[in-house]
């Protein structure tokens, strides 16, 4: 069963495909802050979408590793998941 992807699955992600903590609270008190002033780039954001891919075993559409906000990559991952599911 897939479930949605929460402000706490971000930062867990950030931790795991790029090293950076990020307090869940701050990310979803804050979503339309850029990834970037949390210290997230390109790359990292690349590898959080491949893991979620991993892990779900299908394509994230929707161009989420283009999300430049926590609230446009849960919005975008969220909705790729409820077409796929």
């Amino acid at each position: 069963m897939i479930s949605e992807l929460t402000y706490a699955d971000v930062a867990s992600l950030m931790k795991s495909c790029a090293g950076l903590t990020a307090d869940p609270l701050l990310l979803e008190s804050r979503p339309d802050t850029p990834f970037a002033d949390f210290g997230l780039d390109s790359l990292g954001l690349l590898g959080m979408v491949a893991e979620l891919e991993h892990r779900y075993g299908m394509p994230i559409i929707g161009d989420a590793e283009g999300a430049r906000t926590p609230a446009d990559f849960v919005d975008r991952v969220n909705s790729s998941l409820t077409v796929e599911a």
